[in-house]
């Protein structure tokens, strides 16, 4: 009774093998859920409906997150790809069909008529385990993919911010050539008219020049980094007119996570390349103790014979039916070889579990100081230089209006405050891209991990 269970266990197994109807796109979608926007889908029937109406508002981060996930043609090709390996998966669980062999022979007494079924024996028998690693593999498979999926979308949120930030800069610094362009044209007046020297015009005249090339370096950044946004978003053509906030999001009024030893912990919990590392090893575990006996016995074949002879006159017809079995000699391979690089290949997958969890937790601690430190310089720019900045220049302005400041003084007082309204932003803009690395750090390498 074991032997007939076992061939309709296999059997039926082999009868359950399908191609996922999404491509795995489900599988993903959860495994990245938690590190994405609310409702962030990966396919949509109505994607581009979807993508036009958020469009038509200006497109904070998390927006540009559910675009970017929907439209970017390089994740939509990795998922395909991961719908390829879906189905050779499949294929590769799906027994191999039977040879059917006739044969027809005939001599001056008597005809023979030859018909043989035979079939691989040994994918039969490994199917229950074959199932279990290609199972293995596609879990590591969907979680390489869900990497790809927050690697997009820290990549994008980083995108936005740099975009944002950059067209604020470029406010910034256009109401800086404004300042310098006046302080310029009144040089040119009171130098015509013999009131300052040439050496004073020259001066005034180098930082106007100066501010005009800091201008024209924000408008290049500023539509550089729209650009990269735009490309990850997929968008083009009149969906590039897109708007952008304002401004940044505010600071939080404290760090959220006080303790490297917290973020360490989460990393080691929540990091998906982990994950994929030990689907890694319990693989590679697995076949290990396969592959030295496959390696020596993995052609065993099975074939069953029905022979009819039949005599062309009045000799009576004779049946001869049996089976036949196909079974290697193992006389110069016995597998020691194989067996040898099956017990490498654990201690390379172990070393790599091993050097990923290590990286983790540098990956999370840095992370995390360069978070805390980002957070404590925006926090100083806008709480205390951003302040005596616009204090100073107020005070100018009424030592200008007392007449006891020459409007010299108010341009480079405005020029300067203008500068500490630029170093802010950036201040802001890095704490949040600070921000977005440690979240990355909490899900997922900074790079992919190495292949088994």
């Amino acid at each position: 009774m074991k032997k007939p269970v076992l061939l309709a266990t296999a059997l039926a197994l082999a009868g359950c093998a399908s191609v996922s109807p999404d491509g795995l796109r489900g599988d993903v979608q959860a495994l990245a859920a938690p590190r994405l926007p609310a409702n962030a889908a990966l396919a949509a029937p109505d994607a581009q409906d979807r993508i036009a109406a958020w469009l038509q508002q200006p497109v904070d981060s998390d927006t540009a997150i559910r675009i970017a996930l929907l439209n970017n043609a390089g994740l939509q090709a990795r998922l395909a790809q991961l719908g390829v390996q879906d189905a050779q998966r499949v294929q590769a669980l799906t027994l191999a069909n039977p040879y059917l062999t006739l044969g027809r022979f005939a001599n001056r007494h008597e005809r023979e008529t030859e018909r043989q079924l035979s079939f691989g024996l040994i994918d039969l028998v490994t199917l229950p385990w074959r199932t279990r690693w290609q199972g293995l593999q596609m879990e590591r498979a969907t979680l390489d993919a869900a990497q790809d999926v927050l690697r997009l979308a820290a990549n994008t949120r980083r995108a936005w911010l740099r975009a944002v930030a950059a067209e604020q800069v470029l406010a910034t610094r256009e109401r800086m050539h404004e300042a310098a362009e006046a302080g310029g044209e009144l040089a040119r007046r009171m130098a015509r008219v013999g009131n300052w020297s040439r050496l004073q015009q020259a001066r005034e005249l180098a930082v106007q020049q100066d501010a005009s090339a800091q201008l024209a370096r924000a408008r290049l950044a500023a539509a550089q980094e729209r650009e990269q946004l735009t490309r990850l978003m997929g968008l083009w053509g009149a969906q590039t007119g897109y708007r952008l906030p304002p401004q940044l999001p505010a600071l939080p009024a404290e760090a959220t996570l006080q303790t490297g030893d917290g973020v360490e912990a989460a990393a080691l919990r929540e990091r998906l390349d982990l994950r994929a590392q030990r689907r890694d090893l319990d693989q590679v575990a697995g076949h290990a103790g396969w592959t030295g006996v496959g390696s020596v016995f993995g052609d065993v074949g099975l074939a069953y014979t029905r022979n009819t002879t039949t005599g062309k006159d009045t000799a009576p017809r004779d049946v001869k039916r049996g089976w036949e079995a196909a079974l290697p000699l193992p006389l110069f391979d016995w597998g020691g070889a194989t067996s040898a690089q099956a017990r490498a290949e654990v201690r390379r997958s172990a070393a790599q579990l091993q050097e990923a969890a290590v990286n983790a937790r540098s990956e999370a601690r840095s992370a995390w100081r360069g978070y805390r430190t980002a957070w404590d310089l925006a926090r100083q720019q806008q709480a205390e230089v951003l302040p005596l900045a616009r204090l100073i220049q107020d005070e100018t302005q009424l030592h200008y209006n007392g007449m006891h400041a020459s409007v010299w003084e108010l341009l480079a007082e405005a020029r300067n405050t203008a500068q500490a309204v630029a170093a802010a932003t950036e201040a802001q803009r890095d704490f949040w891209l600070a921000e977005a690395d440690l979240q990355r750090a909490l899900s997922t390498s900074t790079s992919p991990a190495p292949q088994p």
